[in-house]
């Protein structure tokens, strides 16, 4: 008979992806049934309930660890739980004679011994302002990956950055290379003549291993967060990275990435600059303007380089007749907010309206848990689902249980979804969403579409992520755009 704890453990926080690892080995322990360590939130809350755990024994806070193990017996529950307790009390080893560094307690004191430069905050989005003011009053640029930041918070923030000659890059910024060096999830690229200035962690990755692929290396990526461009921020942040990246006498053009920008506040970004002497060319990911994959050809054109034919690895045995007619509806599944907006801009210009939990009209907006009656795409790395867990660039679970969904569901045409390689992605995605295509293709022969966004260099093998994906049955494309467009061809 089955064993069961459920414990919670008040103010003992552990980061996202350090309790993805901790959960990991659990499960993977001799007699364990199931396990979640995890943080307290309403979503892992639910997560608990649908493995099939009953409630914790009091009431929930979002700040305390939840522990829920259930094992074949009382013996594996109890190896269970050891090893879940010394994985969560596991301190690096001090090499022989050494003692163990005691690291700085605060922004402030770790400046004092290393001198200014740039602070980079990861923690919970709660703490995460006190930590960037810190960081700003002691002279340094900052880059803030944390999410679920308030907006106002952000604002103060970039206003005094502004005032002390500095940059704020974030809040929840993904992605960032300064001096040659790869920040938050990053790729392996050379440097090269094009700065990017990104309101977009995807976007940005989308059009860096775009010119990978063509040749073309960048000299800097500064990530604004993606709400730099919004009315309410006003492109703060987007100013300073532009009037930098015009100084760096490395960069021959300056490209600006956007997820959908206010559109007064991309007019005033143009006007802006003009006044620069860099050549500046903008990607925004809106209706009516270029996509991606077009902009950055442009890119390549204004500095001399000719684009090349995107790559494509088309699904083991092609696709079929029955795949080219089929009638239903597109389910997104996306770990890329701007490649999903990307997608739903090219999509409801094919097909209609697509419902979403980021939705390009207020009026398309569904809750994520929600089936649509309709064509969809959800954005699992939006704020509210990855509140206490991981990105889904690294976990995919979540993303897993709803690629077995929509293939369970009868109305659905084609699933697409996007695939981010780099450093801190998840180390081999492909193995995972590889058994999970091949079994939606076998239960239902729903074609699946992926764009694969990855360098030539990155450490999961483009390559090798390329092909076990096509050989799971997916038709897979470096280009986002490319690959939104040959889903939609599918439907009818």
């Amino acid at each position: 008979m089955s064993a069961e704890h459920i414990e919670l453990r008040a103010g003992a926080y552990a980061d996202s992806v350090a309790l993805m690892q901790v959960s990991a080995a659990a499960a993977k322990a001799a007699g364990v049934e199931a396990a979640l360590i995890a943080m307290a939130t309403e979503l892992n809350l639910g997560l608990l309930a649908g493995m099939g755990f009953q409630a914790p024994p009091t009431q929930a806070d979002p700040n305390d660890l939840l522990i829920a193990v259930r094992a074949s017996d009382a013996g594996a529950l109890a190896a269970a739980r050891d090893l879940v307790d010394a994985a969560l009390t596991a301190r690096p080893a001090a090499r022989p004679g050494e003692l163990p560094a005691q690291p700085p307690r605060t922004v402030a004191s770790a400046v004092r011994a290393s001198g200014p430069g740039l602070a980079l905050i990861s923690v919970p989005g709660r703490f995460a302002f006190a930590e960037a003011m810190d960081a700003l009053q002691a002279g340094c640029d900052v880059m803030i990956f944390s999410d679920n930041v308030p907006v106002g918070q952000e604002i103060v923030l970039k206003d005094l950055a502004a005032e002390r000659g500095l940059l704020v890059m974030g809040p929840d910024c993904g992605t960032a290379v300064v001096g040659g060096v790869g920040l938050g999830f990053s790729h392996t690229l050379a440097a090269g003549p094009v700065g990017i200035v990104a309101a977009s962690g995807t976007g940005a990755q989308q059009v860096m291993c775009l010119l990978d692929h063509a040749g073309v290396g960048v000299s800097a990526c500064l990530g604004l967060g993606g709400r730099d461009l919004s009315a309410d921020v006003g492109g703060r942040s987007a100013r300073t990275a532009l009037t930098a990246l015009d100084e760096d006498p490395g960069t021959e053009l300056i490209l600006i990435v956007s997820k959908p920008p206010a559109p007064a506040v991309a007019a005033r970004l143009r006007d802006y600059a003009r006044a620069l002497s860099t050549p500046v060319q903008f990607a925004l990911v809106a209706p009516g303007e270029p996509d991606l994959t077009a902009a950055t050809e442009t890119a390549l054109r204004t500095v001399g380089v000719p684009a090349p034919a995107w790559p494509r690895w088309p699904a083991a045995g092609s696709a079929t007749q029955a795949e080219q007619t089929r009638g239903g509806w597109l389910r997104g599944l996306f770990a890329g907010g701007t490649l999903c907006d990307e997608a739903m801009v090219i999509a409801s210009a094919a097909l209609g309206p697509v419902w979403s939990n980021i939705p390009l009209q207020p009026d398309w907006r569904i809750d994520p848990a929600t089936t649509a009656d309709g064509h969809s795409m959800i954005d699992f790395g939006d704020d509210r689902l990855t509140a206490g867990r991981a990105h889904p660039m690294i976990d995919q679970t979540l993303r897993l249980e709803q690629l077995a969904a929509a293939a369970a569901e009868p109305a659905t045409a084609v699933i697409l979804l996007d695939v981010v390689l780099g450093h801190g992605a998840h180390p081999d995605p492909a193995a995972e969403l590889g058994p999970a295509i091949s079994a939606a293709r076998a239960r239902s022969g729903v074609p699946v579409v992926a764009a694969l966004i990855g360098a030539a260099s990155d450490p999961q093998g483009l390559e090798r992520q390329a092909h076990a994906l096509q050989g799971a049955g997916a038709h897979v494309f470096l280009s986002n755009a490319q690959a939104a467009r040959f889903a939609c061809e599918l439907i009818t």
